[in-house]
């Protein structure tokens, strides 16, 4: 498939486009709250079959096939890395369900869709269907970070795409290898056995690799610069001796790769894992882009009303009956069972291996192999447009997010960041107060806020904590070595313009934190124990709302010793202010102050 056009841009110009489409659509998603994979999959067909300026085939070559596989394979090690056996808890019945029970029947029902409505041969249908198993984590992890799902269902999802992408490459192997059984003079004997052989052999590769990395890393014999670049290296070596013992192996290897990483307690574990989800962003906008682009505009005309009917069929009848099956008698709850049932996006690895097998089975004489790119295409586009638009209110009708509004994290208990709490329940946000000091914790308790007794960095906070919740986190502890740790810990998961602090005691060049540690500062520029002072000399946290005839200038004239802490827009966004920041002072905005006790009428 090739855009048509008269000449192709070079290599490298069309690495830069690829490279500033996918991120540019991911930063627009951003800012403009969409789903990320829908603007990238715009951008590429307008570049591409649109307006002809990209031609992924022509530019690349031969060398593009290898580049999106090598892609996917990271894309999978990835997701592998992001598995943790003891976050699945009681989500790993339904996983196992999903998997054992789910793929099967999923196979099954695709293969029957595209044999009765899409109008394919069973022996096409049986190798598509396999490959339709797979729901696709590259599209999967950005609804997630959108729709803030709670643990559960975002586990079972999260888990379903990442396990079943090398299961269903693997289906369409083996459902290759029958038809050629059935085409060629091959023998059943011989397929059976090159398809054992392939697959223990990827799985031994993958967790023989995983396993000597591991041990390298635990045991210092490879320096923390040497890292990632190894894991790069060690992931394209395993997938491609994978794959030359048997075709798409090389995907299950590379998953059990990063499955085997990600469950041995590496100590530099978490930074492998945030420089492999910067690699992975880059990678899925830059499959998706080429995919998109590669398509041409005789192909997009080519599908007809059957590919529209075989798209509703999978989406609104053979993806919800296979999961609704296999969850069948669980404890799954419903609401999880059924947004799980009809939220199923496709995604590049679909794309990728169905355009590769359409062309083994037109090359083995099965013409309407030929047409398995088109409508894997189409069935990616519609997934991608559909549940990234109906994901977020579709699990907020079944009371499946984390919260309607994003709250706020404090860590660090006491008289000061409990009346902070409670200012904030006044906007109905989520909060929350966290403190290793229980008895620290007697305060939140007695005015009925929400804690958590614990480290905040503990893997038991990240197991019993739903931190989708919090979108906000102000490190308020009596220790500002922690509270530098806290900040700068959670500053990469949260963003660092989410991750505020309290200000620092100054203390001589010996004992001073670097300033490039911590959180951002909070407006009332004063130390933890300077906060608390101020509460016994009466102080207190009030709630103030702004209207036409209440501005910001007729409350600054009356409270000219309050502080402004933080701003909450109409829109439900809540900003803290750093020190010589302004409110944007908006007609029906509320501020939360920090002031003297003063009666008010507009506080509510």
């Amino acid at each position: 498939m090739a855009v048509s056009g008269s000449g192709g841009l070079d290599p490298v110009t069309a690495i830069a486009l690829v490279g500033a489409l996918g991120i540019g659509s991911q930063w627009l998603a951003w800012r403009l709250r969409m789903p990320a994979i829908v603007l990238m999959l715009a951008a590429g067909l307008i570049v591409g079959p649109g307006l002809g300026l990209l031609d992924p085939s022509e530019s690349f070559g031969d060398l593009l096939q290898p580049i999106v596989s090598i892609a996917v394979a990271i894309i999978l090690f990835e997701g592998g890395l992001s598995l943790k056996f003891h976050e699945l808890k009681d989500a790993a019945k339904g996983v196992r369900r999903l998997v054992i029970v789910g793929a099967p029947l999923g196979w099954l029902a695709s293969a029957m869709a595209l044999h009765y409505v899409a109008g394919l041969s069973w022996s096409t249908s049986a190798v598509f269907g396999g490959i339709m198993i797979v729901t696709g984590p590259t599209v999967i992890a950005p609804l997630l970070r959108q729709a803030r799902l709670r643990r559960r269902p975002a586990a079972l999802l999260n888990w379903e795409a990442i396990v079943n992408d090398p299961v269903g490459a693997l289906a369409a192997v083996l459902a290759f290898e029958v038809v050629l059984v059935l085409q060629t003079a091959t023998g059943v004997g011989d397929a059976v056995w090159q398809l054992a052989v392939g697959i223990i052999s990827a799985s031994i590769i993958g967790v023989v690799a995983g396993w000597g990395l591991a041990r390298a890393f635990s045991r210092g014999h490879v320096p923390e610069y040497m890292k990632v670049p190894l894991l790069f290296v060690g992931v394209i070596a395993v997938f491609t001796a994978s794959d030359r013992i048997l075709h798409e192996a090389g995907l299950l290897a590379v998953t059990l790769m990063g499955l085997f990483i990600a469950n041995v307690e590496l100590p530099s574990y978490t930074e492998l894992r945030r420089f492999k989800e910067q690699a992975t962003v880059m990678l899925v906008s830059g499959v998706f882009i080429l995919l998109a682009a590669n398509m041409d505009r005789e192909t997009l005309m080519s599908l007809d009303v059957n590919a529209l009917l075989f798209v509703l069929a999978v989406v609104f009848i053979a993806r919800p009956v296979a999961v609704l099956l296999s969850l069948a008698f669980s404890d799954v709850p419903k609401a999880e069972r059924f947004l799980i049932a009809f939220t199923g996006p496709r995604g590049v690895v679909l794309v990728a291996v169905a355009g590769l097998f359409g062309q083994r089975l037109a090359a083995v004489g099965i013409e309407d192999g030929a047409q398995m790119g088109p409508l894997a295409f189409a069935l990616v586009a519609a997934s991608v447009v559909l549940h990234g638009f109906t994901l977020s209110p579709v699990a907020r009708f079944l009371g499946l997010t984390a919260a309607d509004r994003p709250g706020v994290l404090i860590v660090g208990s006491s008289t000061w960041s409990v009346q902070l709490a409670k200012a904030l329940e006044k906007l109905d946000l989520p909060v929350i107060v966290s403190d290793p000091n229980h008895a620290h914790l007697r305060t939140a308790r007695e005015a009925g806020v929400e804690v958590f007794f614990g480290d905040i960095l503990s893997e038991v906070a990240e197991d019993r904590l739903e931190l989708v919740r919090y979108e906000q986190v102000i490190a308020a502890t009596d220790n500002d070595a922690y509270n530098t740790l806290v900040a700068t810990d959670l500053g990469p998961e949260f963003g660092r313009d989410k991750v505020h602090q309290i200000k620092r005691v100054k203390h001589g060049a010996r004992y001073a934190l670097p300033a490039t540690l911590g959180g951002r500062p909070l407006g009332v520029d004063e130390t933890y124990f300077d906060l608390n002072e101020r509460i016994r000399n009466g102080w207190e946290f009030r709630v103030t709302k702004l209207s036409e005839e209440f501005t910001l200038d007729d409350w600054r004239e009356i409270n000219p010793d309050s502080v402004i802490l933080a701003e909450f827009g109409n829109q439900g966004a809540l900003r803290f202010l750093e020190p010589d920041m302004k409110p944007q002072g908006t007609n029906s905005a509320q501020l939360v102050v920090f002031g003297p006790q003063r009666e008010e009428r507009k506080d509510v």
